[in-house]
């Protein structure tokens, strides 16, 4: 495929990204104009809209005119946003049948750069505050219709591809984009539909060599909404907010979740939690998986031990994160312990050219 196409669809990955994740006002008649559109489209009036700042507000907010039949606790069995996917399986199923096999090269290519990838940072940096907001159990079956994934790969294309629609087409999928670009989550019930603000800040980060973008902030929340609910986040980790505003040995200790706790190690830093925590020093090693390296094995608590290590690949800032590895308290080498975390011994271990 030719570069101009993939800078293309690499563009319009990156405009749609940028909408997803804006922190703008709402804009209210337009987000009312087309939601309205959307459920002419399934054979009801326009809803009366309730504005709130914050999906937890949409979650624990009964607006007025709402039915006890439709509770949050019991949203998978709405009827309006059933009749929704329905609507958007329809649409999807007339936009696909237009194109042509000459064209289907260039979506194959669109999957990769536009609609995968907005998939994976939209779920890493928009589901996570959704996932928190809900008290009880969380279906991601709505939200998904709101994602602009998919809207994306449409649009990518017809300006990409040259995949030509129809008038009809273009103007529902105009009503889907326009829903999904101009406030934050919507719950459409019948009657009224609850809009929820765009959060007033959003702080990420690129992960990995796939692009994906993450939710991570290092001194405060990583999303934050106009009435003060926030997410913490380090590096797409979702974190209690004393990780990042006050970690210490204390809290680590008694934090039953490890991904929680390895987080706030790395936030404390490990050469100060080796510290505060008097971790004693088993016995260290040079790293054969990463020349220059060296491998630290600590004593923990509860019959285990850490290894610590440095990171085989360079971390985007040009620096190599060190990190530990909890392994069982039985391995007094560090090379073993190394081999361990691989499903390696510590023979084989010493064989690889260079850890990653």
């Amino acid at each position: 495929m030719s570069d101009p196409v993939q800078r293309e669809a690499a563009a319009i990955r990156e405009q749609w990204l940028g909408q997803a994740l804006s922190t703008l006002p709402a804009d209210r008649s337009a987000a009312e104009a087309a939601i309205s559109g959307l459920y002419r489209l399934i054979g009801l009036p326009p809803p009366h809209f309730h504005w709130v700042a914050s999906p937890v507000a949409a979650l624990t907010t009964v607006p007025p005119g709402a039915r006890v039949r439709e509770s949050v606790e019991r949203m998978a069995a709405w009827l309006v946003p059933r009749r929704f996917a329905t609507l958007v399986r329809e649409l999807r199923r007339e936009l696909d049948a237009r194109i042509r096999p000459a064209q289907e090269p260039i979506d194959r290519l669109i999957h990769q750069q536009v609609l995968f990838p907005l998939s994976r940072s939209l779920y890493s940096t928009l589901i996570p505050p959704l996932r928190a907001a809900h008290a009880g159990p969380f279906r991601e079956d709505w939200y998904r219709l709101l994602h602009v994934s998919w809207i994306a790969r449409y649009d990518a294309l017809r300006h990409v591809a040259g995949v030509a629609f129809t008038g009809p087409q273009l103007e529902r999928l105009g009503l889907w984009a326009t829903a999904a670009t101009s406030c934050g989550w919507w719950w459409p019930r019948e009657g009224v539909c609850v809009v929820s603000e765009r959060p007033v800040a959003v702080h990420t980060e690129v992960s990995g060599d796939d692009g994906e973008v993450r939710l991570h902030c290092a001194d405060g929340p990583a999303m934050r909404y106009a009435d003060g609910w926030d997410l913490h986040s380090l590096h797409g980790t979702e974190v209690p907010p004393w990780v990042i505003m006050d970690p210490d040995v204390r809290r680590i200790a008694d934090e039953a979740n490890v991904e929680v706790r390895r987080c706030a190690i790395e936030h404390l830093g490990w050469a100060s939690y080796i510290e505060q925590a008097g971790l004693r020093l088993v016995a260290t090693a040079p790293d054969p998986g990463n020349p220059g390296s060296e491998l630290r094995l600590y004593d923990m608590r509860r019959g285990t031990r850490v290894l610590l290590a440095v990171n085989g690949s360079v971390e985007r800032d040009g620096r190599r994160r060190q990190y530990g590895l909890t392994v069982p308290g039985f391995i007094n080498d560090p090379i073993d312990a190394a081999g361990w975390t691989y499903g390696l011994s510590a023979a084989q271990y010493s064989l690889l050219l260079r850890r990653t």
